[in-house]
């Protein structure tokens, strides 16, 4: 599974970015981008966001 990110609650800390253990994700202007491609799923940058804005994607 690939985490998602809700843009409207996102501080743009970077912490997720930063703790990415695959180097996944870029920070944007706009909020974090995560490649698809190189993402594990290992939900670091879920448990790591300080507002709750990243979530795991179930379905």
């Amino acid at each position: 599974m690939i985490p998602e990110c809700s843009l409207d609650i996102c501080l743009r800390c970077g912490a997720c970015v930063g703790t990415c253990p695959v180097h996944a994700m870029v920070l944007r202007e706009n909020g974090p981008v995560i490649d698809p491609q190189t993402c594990t799923g290992c939900m670091t940058c879920v448990r790591i966001c300080p507002v709750g804005a990243m979530k795991e994607v179930v379905g």
